[in-house]
């Protein structure tokens, strides 16, 4: 595996393994990740196509179009134990806006990593420990139900803390459901925070969830368009959300 990341640039690398941590990626996030136009991210993205290392997926008409790995692209990558992500449109419209919010969050916040919830399931699975997920209950087996983060801020160095879950929500979830894994977070100890960026239609219900459970110390619900991501036009905006949960 390492072998075959060797014989491509280190830029198409970090970009196939960004793309890997997160399942899918858009032009426009690559653009404001890396400070390029759309288009210039675009050309990049097409050529790993062409390259067949990535496949392009257009599932909702008028969004982005979503970039996943090929085997081919996985295997160049050089990484292990990531799971392929399978674009459609019943996961395209969060894959984009999970896209837009890493961008954005590892401009914003140099000093942190941002993960994707895929690498955070390789990383706990490798461990054997939650390292950032919400533990909601036992199964009928004994074993922890984990609730993972859409993303996860992840500082640099050791000495700096304890990681912020961040969730991307676009759709309100059933009462019971989002009061359990509130409940979750506010309990949980291995994260120092939870961040909800909110869609305009989530907000007033997850509010009033966090409201519930008394989280309120624990869960910052933001909304999603704070983050600025749908007036970038490929270059970030200079803002950033507080995530001093």
């Amino acid at each position: 595996m390492l072998n075959a990341a060797r014989s491509h640039s280190p830029a198409r690398v970090a970009m196939l393994q960004w793309t890997a941590g997160l399942g899918a990626v858009t032009a426009e996030a690559l653009a404001v990740r890396e400070d390029l136009t759309v288009a210039s991210a675009r050309a990049r993205l097409l050529a790993a196509e062409r390259a067949q290392l990535l496949l392009r997926c257009r599932p909702l008409a008028g969004e982005p179009a979503l970039y996943a790995l090929t085997s081919a692209g996985m295997r160049a990558t050089g990484l292990r134990g990531l799971e392929p992500c399978r674009v459609s449109a019943a996961n395209a419209a969060h894959a984009i806006a999970c896209a837009g919010a890493a961008a954005v969050l590892e401009r914003g916040y140099p000093d942190h990593r941002v993960l994707g919830e895929r690498e955070l399931r390789r990383d706990e699975r490798d461990r054997g420990a939650r390292l950032a997920s919400a533990c909601l209950g036992r199964g009928a087996n004994g074993a922890s139900l984990l609730h993972r983060p859409d993303l996860v801020l992840w500082p640099r160095r050791s000495a700096a803390g304890l990681p912020v879950a961040v969730e991307v929500e676009l759709t309100v979830k059933a009462p019971r459901r989002l009061l359990g894994i509130c409940r979750a977070w506010a309990r949980c100890r291995c994260v120092a925070g939870v961040v909800y960026l909110a869609a305009p239609a989530v907000e007033h219900p997850l509010r009033r969830a966090v409201e519930q459970v008394r989280a309120g110390s624990r869960i910052v619900v933001v909304p999603l368009d704070s983050l600025g991501a749908r007036e970038l036009d490929g270059r970030s905006s200079g803002r950033t959300v507080a995530v001093d949960a």
